[in-house]
Parts: C-alpha cells; structure tokens; sequence
C-alpha cells in the first residue's frame, strides 16, 4: 500500500503551527465576511420595513359630519380617529365628538360655566 491510504488508517496528520495560524486567519476572515453579510441583510429588512410602514394610506376622515343649522363652530379637531368639534348653539356651549371614519355622531356633551 501506499503512504496516503496508511495516513487515512492511522487519522489525519497533524498540522503544522504555520498551517493552523493561516487556517485561524482565514476562519476569522470568514466570520468578518459573515457578520458584515448579516449586518446588511439586517438593514435591507429595516429599510423594507419603514418603506412598507411609510407608505401605509392615510386613515379615511368623513367628508362632512351635521351640526345644528345655527351652530357656531368655535374649534375643530381630528384626534385618534375622532374628530371633536366644539361649537356654540341657541346660548349653549356644546362638544360634539363624531367619529372620523364614518362621521357618525358618538357623544354631545354641554359645556357649562360655573
């Protein structure tokens, strides 16, 4: 038989203290490459992400909502999908809350001074 076939019986050689520091060497260049290939697959995500989150359609706001004929709107304010309207009618001080996707009055509430 030949010298290679009684290496393989006998286990692997060992190497020799050059060969194990370029073998370090190049498993640190390895991991290096890795990480920096795993550091850009982790931005290309974020930025897929915050494209995805960004271009999200704004929320549907009522075209119009219905006061009372003679109401005198003091303040108009849209608000974690509520639109809150604070208006004078006949004397009184009133907050309509209404909600902004359908326009549909929610709660009235009279404001009094004391």
């Amino acid at each position: 038989m030949n010298d290679t076939s009684r290496s393989d019986e006998n286990g692997p050689e060992e190497l020799t203290p050059e060969a194990r520091q370029v073998l370090q060497r190049a498993r640190r260049s390895f991991g290096f490459s890795v990480g920096i290939l795993l550091l850009g697959f982790i931005a290309i995500g974020f930025a897929l992400v915050y494209r995805a989150v960004r271009d999200a359609p704004p929320p549907e706001i009522a075209e119009a909502v219905t006061l009372a004929g003679d109401a005198e709107i003091l303040s108009a304010i849209v608000s974690e999908g509520r639109i809150n309207i604070t208006y004078v009618s006949e004397g009184t001080t009133r907050l309509a809350l209404f909600d902004a996707a359908t326009g549909e009055l929610l709660n009235e509430i009279a404001i009094e001074a004391d």
